[in-house]
Order: C-alpha cells, then structure tokens, then sequence
C-alpha cells in the first residue's frame, strides 16, 4: 500500500490558545518524511532518535520522559512538563500531578519551555547527529528525514495516561495493524481510541 496524505495523515489537534508550557503530560508522535521506514532502514539512525530522546530531560529543567518507543517510520512518547514545578509545590509527582497542568506563576522562574520548543529542538539534535554520521561514514542516505509536523495530545486523567502507556508499550507487537505501516493488515482497536479522541 503506497502513502496517500488523505488516508495516513495524523492532523494536529492543537488547542488554539492552549499554553503549551503548562505543566502536564503530553502524548507525542513524529513520523519520518512520507512514512518511509528510514528507522528499519538505518539501525545507526534509530540509534541516534532513541539517544535523543532519553537526552531530553538534560536539555530542558523540568522535563521528564515516562513511556516511549522507537518504530520503523515514527516515534511515540510522553513527555511531562513542569515536573520540577510541581514538586517544588509539595504535589506528588505521580499520574496526579502529571495529568492536572497548572500554571507558572513563580516570580523570577525562567519560562518553561513548550511542547513545540522540545519536539523543535529534539528533531533538529537527531538530524544534525544524522547529517554528521552520513559525512562521515559516505551513507548514501537522505538527511532530513523528519515529517515537517507532529501529533500531539494531552493527557487529561490517569485512565488516559494508562491506555496511552499501554498502547506504547505494545505497539511494536502491533506493527502488522499500525496506520503508519505501509503494508498494514487490520486495524488495532486502542489506537484508533486514542487517536480518534480529541484533546
């Protein structure tokens, strides 16, 4: 099955007027230009998108990762943000405090950064890491591999944070019925839940 944009495009269901800064978990997907497998294709790439990822906290205060995945033509995560935030207020950071964003009002507190500044930066680290591996190692490859967009959704309560765990954490067992497989044989019931449910 070839990718047709009308039939595998995952649109964006950013809130207008949301502060994307607020502390919360957030569920990501990026997928790679045309939903082409380049992380199958290229395990040194896979390499560099899951060492990035896990550098994530290290670049921004406050940030945590919980569950994430790397698979052949996209990647899935939750990222918290705001986490330092909220233990600084004695909130226990657990799904509660992770899932109920608030806002930071802290006098001096440098801004917290978005969801779009972190996915931003991330995506440029893993092709500028790919750019220099493909130099230097003569990979005939294509260098900016990453869609121009991103999926995102906000995880609301702990049932939702807990069925988006669940559906990270299976997903590679559920290859053969992911909408972004090119050759997909069925459908998979939780993620066509959790990605046909709005913010």
């Amino acid at each position: 099955m070839k990718y047709n944009p009308s039939t595998h495009h995952r649109g964006s269901i950013r809130l207008k007027g949301y502060d994307y800064s607020r502390t919360g978990a957030y569920f990501i997907t990026i997928c790679t230009q045309n939903r082409r497998l380049y992380f199958e294709q290229y395990p040194e790439l896979r390499q560099i998108v899951n060492g990035r990822l896990n550098e994530i906290p290290d670049h921004f205060e406050g940030v945590l990762l919980d569950e994430f995945v790397v698979m052949p033509n996209h990647i899935h995560v939750i990222i918290i943000v705001g986490a330092a935030l909220a233990a600084a207020q004695n909130v226990n950071v657990g799904a509660t405090a992770r899932i109920a964003p608030t806002t930071n009002n802290r006098a001096g507190a440098s801004p917290a950064p978005t969801v779009g500044n972190i996915i931003g930066a991330f995506k440029s680290l893993c092709v500028q890491d790919w750019l220099k591996y493909i130099k230097q190692n003569n990979v005939n490859a294509v260098g900016r591999f990453w869609q121009r967009n991103y999926y995102e959704h906000i995880i609301r309560n702990e049932d939702r944070l807990n069925k988006i765990r669940e559906y990270i954490i299976t997903n590679p067992l559920k290859w053969s019925l992911d909408r972004e497989n090119p050759d997909r044989q069925g459908s998979d019931q939780l993620e066509d839940e959790i990605f046909n449910v709005e913010g």
